[in-house]
């Protein structure tokens, strides 16, 4: 079939370019270590190393009529196989490519706070391939994991955004599902202060190695891991295994939505999940969109506020971009508040625009937001 080459080849893209002291926790019921200091950890070669699906997405505004007639579960994110790929794509209207992937958009938000981000992901050795490495590399974001050769091709995201700004997504997974245990640099593993990765990747089988090798590295090496639930879907999937992740301490710190979390604990009630979340995990970060976001460690709870936007455009990317503001100024040694209020400036930034990496300088935003980050340091 003509649209299956297209597809195998790279066919769908036209390239549209996005610019480019010690803290002590209070241990949990599972004896939680308390955490690292920082600020001044210089033996590190890198702040955060994003584990995740290396996908380029294909953004298009539609409305709700259009989601109900293709049968798109609206905010959620729909695994699809090829011939679903080539159907929602005949289907789409305009469309903005740009490279995205949960992690991804992490690794590069930090990158865009100064911050040293690597990333683990697996593309192919095809044209989506080479622009996915092109465009993670020009935003600074170390990147060298081994492309397959041949197929499945690289991964692509189908969303769909309709007028309340809410993005559903549509994915298929391609090369993603061949990310394994030989794909782990064990450098960087080892050499990175805080390894993040998304629950997203609990659904090819052999990337739960890659990342239970990667945790087990980082934590001999005195590093912490931190996960994003990605999507209440995929908690539904897999509630028990993120629950032990979490409470055998593979996981030190939980991003996740207010959605999310009571997913995970199946309640109705936030407070009731953020009570149980705070005895399972060391740190927890939940975002809460325009109500801004709860942390909490221990006994400790800090509540942010949403940063102020003027229009609400696409919702895609916001939890990848709160969880970079956050990881940035852990990795610098700053206190709960300015690493939600890092967070949530990113998140404001990047839902007022289409696509999920950030076109300003998000270093120089939070200086002008009086956000000031020290001096990234090198080893």
């Amino acid at each position: 079939m003509k649209q299956d080459r297209q597809l195998r080849e790279g066919g769908w893209i036209k390239r549209m370019r996005q610019p480019i002291s010690t803290r002590e926790t209070t241990p949990g019921r599972h004896g939680k270590k308390p955490a690292r200091v920082f600020g001044g950890d210089f033996d590190a070669d890198y702040d955060v190393l994003c584990i995740g699906n290396a996908i380029v997405d294909i953004i298009a505004q539609c409305d709700e009529a259009f989601l109900e007639t293709n049968g798109i579960i609206k905010g959620a994110m729909n695994l699809i196989d090829t011939r679903r790929a080539e159907l929602l794509y005949s289907r789409m209207g305009p469309a903005i490519e740009a490279s995205g992937g949960s992690a991804g958009n992490t690794a590069a938000g930090v990158a865009s706070f100064g911050g040293r981000a690597a990333f683990f992901g697996k593309v192919s050795n095809d044209a989506l391939g080479e622009i996915y490495a092109h465009d993670i590399h020009a935003q600074g974001v170390a990147f060298d994991t081994t492309p397959l050769k041949g197929e499945p091709p690289t991964a692509r995201s189908m969303i769909f955004v309709t007028p309340d700004g809410e993005r559903s997504m549509n994915t298929y997974l391609g090369a993603c599902v061949e990310l394994g245990p030989e794909d782990v640099e064990a450098d960087k593993a080892s050499g990175a202060k805080v390894t993040y990765f998304e629950g997203y990747l609990w659904d090819p089988p052999r990337a739960k190695e890659a990342i239970r090798q990667t945790a087990m590295l980082a934590h001999a090496a005195g590093r912490e891991v931190s996960m994003t639930l990605s999507d209440s879907f995929c908690v539904d999937r897999y509630r028990d295994e993120f629950l032990e992740l979490m409470r055998s301490g593979t996981v030190d710190i939980v991003f996740a939505n207010s959605h999310e979390i009571k997913s995970l604990y199946q309640t109705a009630s936030f407070d009731e999940a953020l009570a149980q979340i705070r005895k399972d995990c060391r740190i927890a970060a939940v975002t809460r969109s325009e109500k801004g976001s709860v942390i909490v460690r221990g006994d400790e709870t800090v509540v942010i506020k949403a940063t102020a936007i003027k229009e609400l455009i696409d919702t895609t990317g916001a939890g990848d971009l709160y969880a970079a503001g956050f990881l940035h100024g852990y990795t610098q040694g700053r206190d709960l508040q300015t690493c939600g209020d890092l967070g949530s400036l990113a998140a404001g930034l990047v839902i007022q625009q289409i696509g999920p990496r950030p076109r300003q300088n998000l270093r120089r935003e939070a200086e002008q937001a009086g956000l000031t980050i020290p001096d990234v340091q090198t080893s």
